[in-house]
């Protein structure tokens, strides 16, 4: 069983991706709604948080994991992978960044990254593009309204124009050519940021990259298993499980842990 998890309900996004590519493979899906959002939050504190639900992950019986969360991502991959060795553990990180090297193996790109301010500031983004393509420039900015905003379900509210106007001003200034959406939240505002960046500005998201990524290492995956999707989250409303169920595609379960 996969297991998928992030600090709220944008890993919801690589969830509906990978059913997409997976409809046979059950999933279990943690988001820790209660304790949104991790980005301005310390590294020891998310990978704290990290390590809690990876335990309930495993025993809820993930054989798999996918942090679902570029902050974790950033700030936790690493600690996670040595602390649970027999776990094989996926991040949105790498694929994204394998995508950028594949596709400007010229140097003439210029790449914009958004994220929240813990990604941004851990610069993961641009030190691992940097390493395998030294000559690509590359702009960075955090955008930490962006999770609330989705989280409070305003993701298609005029308010996301406003900020995304103040956001990502800079970058259209610089000319990106592509950007690179480094929080799987930012997919459910694909549409605002294209139209304020403008449609020659491609937009490359983590959750469908992690999910190739997943099934080009992992040839079990198609094969059918039993069990049924499992969703649970730290804080559930009905506002919540309205939000959940849009962005998974579908009407979901779920049940509420408390820690």
């Amino acid at each position: 069983m996969i297991g998928i998890f992030d600090s709220g309900v944008g890993g919801l996004t690589v969830a509906r991706e990978m059913k997409k590519k997976f409809p046979e493979k059950p999933i279990i899906y943690f988001g820790d709604t209660a304790r949104v959002p991790w980005g301005n939050k310390s590294p020891e504190i998310v990978r704290g948080y990290c390590e809690q639900i990876c335990d309930f992950l495993i025993s809820e019986g993930a054989t798999e994991i996918i942090i679902a969360c570029n902050t974790a991502s950033a700030l936790a991959a690493e600690y996670l992978r040595k602390k649970y060795p027999h776990i094989k553990i996926y991040d949105v990180i790498d694929p994204v960044v394998e995508k950028i090297i594949a596709e400007s193996g010229d140097g003439k790109n210029k790449i914009g990254v958004i994220g929240t301010k813990g990604t941004i500031t851990s610069g993961v983004y641009e030190n691992k593009i940097k390493e395998k393509s030294p000559n690509l420039e590359i702009y960075s900015q955090a955008c930490p309204l962006f999770v609330p905003l989705v989280e409070e379900g305003l993701a298609d509210d005029f308010v996301c124009e406003i900020v995304a106007e103040k956001y990502l001003t800079n970058l259209k200034r610089k000319g990106i050519t592509k950007i690179i959406l480094g929080c799987t939240h930012y997919p459910l505002l694909k549409g605002v940021i294209e139209k304020f960046l403008g449609t020659n500005v491609r937009c490359i998201g983590s959750d469908e990259e992690v999910v190739k990524s997943l099934s080009d290492e992992n040839e079990i995956l198609a094969e059918k298993q039993s069990g049924k999707d499992r969703f649970y989250f730290s804080d559930l409303s009905e506002s919540y499980l309205e939000l959940a169920g849009n962005i998974y595609g579908k009407k979901i379960k779920a049940e509420k842990i408390e820690w």
